[in-house]
């Protein structure tokens, strides 16, 4: 029997891919991996396609039993990584016996880590996508132990050392670049102004739904009253009533009622910020 036996399932471990985008208007999140880049390393490392399923840990790893010989990676945040109890290389393909057990183990920095398999998770898709959307519920539950993970059919061996480069580490400031609008003008001047100047900080109550800050200096409204529900997009950083900004990440919401200060493209910095540990301060940097 093939795939992947859950030892120990970790904090917040979930199977991930580049998520299942164009159901918006029927009200259903994108999902998928929330630190895109590492994902897709993942994913190179093995000679995966990119859109492959990988499971994305939070904090503290996962542990898994190899039900047949097959090859794993682990990328995003730094961790320990171990096969039956012997030190294995992270960042690098690591082949797995049958009954080998693989201990993914606590982030160093950095909130997630992302393990790959040669074949990908081939866990049943719903609308396109295997990807758990924590919003929604769509998608393959939340791992557990004792579930049984499906490997798919592998694909060609990758050239070895082609993704040698690896990755820029876990961010000790998030510098988030911010498109301004489409709601801007439902803030003070003087408080947008001052958003290039503030100083937050990454909140504890943050998930795969949003980044959310906390200290800083809050924004202030320039109007009362209610905004009617409108389309939010990834990146979002919506405002609620106590001024404290929320970026929106990829679990978000498709509709919203908060104005919407600005926009933070997709990339990089996206990536950094589901690297971003409770604490981390976080500026805004504008952008056109």
């Amino acid at each position: 029997m093939s795939g992947l036996l859950v030892l120990r399932p970790g904090a917040l471990t979930t199977v991930q891919d580049r998520g299942r985008p164009g159901y918006a208007h029927l009200g259903v999140p994108r999902s998928g991996a929330l630190d895109t880049a590492a994902h897709a390393l993942a994913n190179r490392l093995l000679g995966n396609p990119a859109d492959a399923a990988a499971l994305e840990t939070t904090l503290d790893g996962v542990a898994l039993r190899a039900l047949a010989a097959t090859t794993v990676a682990v990328t995003g945040a730094p961790c320990s990584v171990r096969v039956s109890g012997r030190p294995v290389a992270w960042g690098a393909p690591v082949r797995l016996s049958p009954g080998a057990e693989l201990e993914v183990g606590r982030a160093e920095s950095g909130l997630r880590s992302y393990v790959a398999v040669r074949g990908g998770l081939a866990v049943a898709p719903v609308l396109g996508s295997r990807s758990a959307d924590l919003l929604s519920g769509l998608g393959p539950p939340v791992l557990r132990a004792g579930t049984v993970l499906p490997v798919g059919a592998a694909g060609p061996v990758p050239a070895v050392g082609a993704d040698a480069c690896g990755l820029p580490g876990a961010p000790s400031e998030l510098l988030l670049p911010l498109r301004l609008g489409p709601r801007a003008d439902w803030f003070t001047d003087g408080s947008v102004a001052g958003l290039w100047r503030a100083v937050f900080r990454v909140s504890a109550m943050s998930n795969r739904i949003g980044l959310r800050t906390e200290a800083g200096s809050p924004l202030v409204r320039a109007r009362a009253g209610e905004l009617p529900s409108e389309g939010m997009v990834l990146g979002a950083v919506q405002v609620p009533p106590d001024g404290l900004p929320v970026v929106f990440l990829a679990d978000h919401p498709v509709t919203g009622g908060y104005p919407v200060v600005g926009v933070v493209p997709p990339g990089p910095s996206l990536d950094a910020a589901a690297q971003a540990r409770p604490g981390v301060p976080v500026r805004f940097v504008r952008s056109r």
